[in-house]
């Protein structure tokens, strides 16, 4: 999972802005498990949570529109797809 510390260097933010990124790590799990159904035992140490919650960090906090946000919102989309896939793998091997 993203630390606060890698949220705020990928943001390029200082602790300032804390009580904004805060609840958006927070958030960003809760979608990605929503999206995906991956827990959040499943999100830790998986690079495509970490990568999703990042850019879902920077669509959230600096989304302005226009291509580069639809571009962004297509990166989750695939990441999201890519991840739930994986899921889905697993929790076939395990039951």
């Amino acid at each position: 999972m993203v630390t606060i510390e890698e949220a705020r260097d990928f943001l390029r933010v200082t602790d300032a802005f804390d009580n904004i990124v805060i609840p958006l790590l927070a958030a960003a799990s809760d979608y990605i498990y929503v999206a995906t159904g991956a827990t959040h035992e499943q999100q830790k140490d998986e690079p495509l949570a970490d990568t999703a919650t990042k850019f879902l960090l920077e669509l959230w906090t600096f989304g302005t529109g226009g291509d580069e946000t639809e571009h962004k919102q297509r990166a989750i989309d695939n990441l999201l797809k890519a991840l739930s896939a994986k899921v889905r793998g697993k929790n076939t091997t395990e039951g």
